[in-house]
């Protein structure tokens, strides 16, 4: 069957809790080869039968509507997967 992946991150201008703490904790265990970490969400919807462009169309709009908050994240990502 195939999926449909939605994700969704925290708007960039934002500050992302989540990620200053796991940034804080690459620092202190001498990770240095990364500046900076942000944390999303990642949904995985499965479509009983084939993705049309009406299903894909619902997904969208349920991941605009249902699986993000507009006001602090974007859905930054929709894509099928075989």
């Amino acid at each position: 069957m195939p999926t449909i992946v939605v994700d969704v991150m925290p708007k960039s201008e934002l500050l992302d809790p989540q990620g200053k703490a796991v940034s804080g904790a690459f620092a202190r265990t001498g990770v240095t080869a990364f500046s900076d970490v942000r944390i999303g969400k990642r949904f995985e919807l499965t479509v009983d039968g084939e993705v049309t462009d009406a299903v894909l169309a619902e997904a969208k709009r349920v991941a605009a509507d249902v699986l993000s908050n507009s006001v602090i994240e974007d859905v930054v990502g929709i894509e099928v997967v075989e």
